[in-house]
């Protein structure tokens, strides 16, 4: 029996331990970084938690990325349990809205502002498009650290990347800064309009 359970045991290790693409190497392949630079259009499906110093939360997260008469616009839709939407963003770089439903829309000319106000934590928007796909906002320098990247008084780290067709995308991201902490698994990728489960 104890033969049996060591077995599965270092099974299980193995199985663990399947190496997905280190982050660092695939930033280093300058044909993945212009990719990254021109995707104008992705989806993802996944998992969102945040935690705060008073705040903590966790939700699915539905988020489309997307050029429209030659405007960037994020479309990012929180739900909870049995699929109840808690919370509609829709931003471009100058432009939020925010829905929470039964026809109650807040806009405002000031994203990062407003979004902190909603949430009640500071949320680094702005840059989360670049960070989702595993790429530095081209807005400010950041910093090689090992999985990941420092920006902007966050730290970027890729802890699980994965093969979607020919390409490699996060799937796990953990995004710190002085106060709270985001974690974000991806479970569905769809990138230029093409599925790529």
């Amino acid at each position: 029996m104890r033969i049996i359970f060591v077995y599965c045991i270092v099974i299980c290790l193995v199985a663990c331990s399947v190496t997905t693409p280190e982050f660092n190497k695939i930033q280093d392949d300058k044909s993945v970084k212009e990719y990254l630079s021109h995707l104008d259009e992705w989806f993802l499906d996944g998992r969102i938690s945040l935690t705060g110093k008073n705040e903590s939360w966790s939700a699915n997260i539905v988020w489309r990325h997307y050029v429209e008469i030659g405007e960037k616009k994020d479309r990012i839709e929180l739900s909870g349990p049995l699929g109840q939407r808690a919370l509609l963003i829709q931003l471009t770089d100058t432009k939020v809205s925010v829905d929470r439903g039964k026809g109650d829309v807040l806009w405002s000319d000031n994203p990062s502002s407003f979004i902190t106000q909603q949430l009640g934590v500071f949320v680094p928007v702005e840059f989360l498009r670049y960070w989702v796909v595993g790429s530095a906002s081209p807005k400010q320098e950041s910093k090689v650290i090992t999985n990941g990247f420092m920006q902007a008084g966050w730290q970027i780290e890729y802890q699980q990347m994965q093969n979607v067709r020919s390409h490699i995308m996060p799937r796990k991201i953990v995004i710190t800064g002085e106060q709270i902490r985001l974690k974000l698994i991806v479970d569905e990728w769809v990138l230029d309009g093409t599925d790529t489960r």
